[in-house]
């Protein structure tokens, strides 16, 4: 007796339906992106069109109605296995906006013009100000020399002209000194000589007192003797140095002479001379 044949089970479609979920979440993600980018962007894109579209599900073919049989029971599945995971969205490329980058550069280059007028212009204000400062100091100097000059040149006049006053007054001074010294010395010189023809004329008196005069001497005539004496005014010696003419007179006058010692001694010791020139006349 042959076996009954087993009826045919139907093939399953669940991959199918996965398929077409899959596609479904492609397209829901791709929209995502697009509104996401869409309200990204400052300015507004250009419209990009974009069909959605699924892949057509094949009808399922019809089979033939079995008689239904109780299946055999099934084996006992020892581990589940875990459902795989979806696949990851592709990422969506983003097309280029050529006047975007275009903008960028623009607003790069202008930037940096900016930044270089910037830096130009601080740069001239620090010159500016640097140039100034010296400037200034430059003009501070000169005015502290020429203030220094004029300070030096001042007290080199003044102490010129104290200088000149110093020495003028100094030459007057002297002036004055030498004219005093000058009239003490004459005034000295006078009193010395005074001192001394008074001295003198004592000597000569004393001398005179003990001439005894010749009879027949005639005229006035003069005898000149060199005595030397010793500050007692003792004679140690007498010269005839020029004579009357007359030798009884000049012998007269040299006996006298030394008969008057000691000599009359000047008043002032610093009047002392040890040899003396002295005159005779009969009648003076």
């Amino acid at each position: 007796m042959a076996k009954p044949e087993r009826p045919r089970q139907p093939r399953r479609t669940t991959g199918k339906w996965w398929a077409l979920l899959l596609a479904v979440a492609v397209q829901l993600s791709f929209l995502a992106v697009l509104v996401f980018s869409v309200q990204w962007q400052s300015r507004t894109p250009e419209p990009v069109t974009a069909e959605l579209y699924a892949p057509p599900v094949k009808a399922p073919i019809a089979q033939p109605v079995p008689v239904p049989v109780p299946p055999p029971p099934p084996p006992p599945d020892p581990e589940p296995k875990p459902a795989p995971p979806p696949p990851k969205p592709a990422p969506v490329v983003e097309k280029p906006d050529p006047r975007a980058a275009e903008i960028a550069l623009k607003a790069k280059q202008e930037e940096e013009r900016r930044k270089k007028a910037e830096a130009e212009r601080r740069a001239d204000a620090e010159k500016k100000a640097r140039e100034a400062k010296e400037a200034e100091e430059k003009r501070k100097a000169e005015e502290k020399r020429a203030a220094e000059a004029k300070e030096r040149q001042q007290r080199e006049t003044a102490a010129l002209r104290a200088q000149a006053e110093r020495e003028a007054r100094e030459l007057r001074a002297q002036a004055e000194r030498e004219a005093q010294v000058r009239a003490q010395q004459s005034a000295d010189a006078a009193a010395r000589s005074k001192a001394e023809a008074d001295w003198i004329r004592r000597i000569q008196a004393k001398v005179k007192g003990n001439v005894i005069v010749p009879a027949d001497l005639p005229g006035n005539p003069e005898a000149i003797f060199e005595v030397v004496q010793l500050p007692t005014g003792e004679i140690i010696d007498t010269k005839l140095v020029k004579s009357s003419g007359s030798r009884a007179y000049d012998d007269a006058v040299q006996r006298a002479i030394l008969k008057s010692s000691p000599l009359p001694r000047p008043e002032r010791s610093e009047l002392f001379q040890r040899a003396l020139t002295l005159k005779f006349r009969p009648q003076d």
